[in-house]
């Protein structure tokens, strides 16, 4: 049982990493997004990297 659940966290945890911010993957994640959904440090970040800056 201890593995079992060692098994669902590690997969949880590994499951849940996003794009890092700023590369091409994230701002094609971002662009997919409904802007309404999007938080001001997001609309920020994407703005800085996609818009101005260009992806990693």
């Amino acid at each position: 049982m201890p593995k079992l659940l060692a098994a669902f966290a590690a997969l949880f945890i590994l499951g849940a990493c996003d794009a890092e911010v700023g590369s091409k993957e994230w701002c094609d994640d971002i662009k997919q997004k409904d802007k309404g959904e999007l938080t001001a440090s997001q609309a920020a970040d994407f703005a800085k990297h996609c818009v101005f800056g260009g992806s990693k």
